[in-house]
């Protein structure tokens, strides 16, 4: 009889606390990237400019929402 993953989750991986369960993401995760490098998708990846747009619109969106904090301005 095979088990399978949920299977496997509920007897198992729910059991474990939240920081065993992360450790052991990380295991899998990292175990991924390593045997499957050429499978990662680097066009998801965030460049430099992506994070300049992210904070310029963060900053916009803060001045119109709170306009009354010269603060955030």
């Amino acid at each position: 009889m095979s088990t399978t993953i949920q299977e496997i989750y509920t007897q198992v991986i729910r059991t474990l606390s939240p920081a065993e369960r992360l450790r052991l993401a990380t295991l899998i995760l990292n175990d991924l990237v390593q045997h499957d490098a050429e499978l990662v998708d680097q066009s998801d990846t965030w460049i430099e400019q992506d994070r300049l747009d992210l904070v310029a619109f963060s900053m916009q969106y803060a001045e119109t929402s709170y306009p009354e904090s010269e603060e955030l301005a």
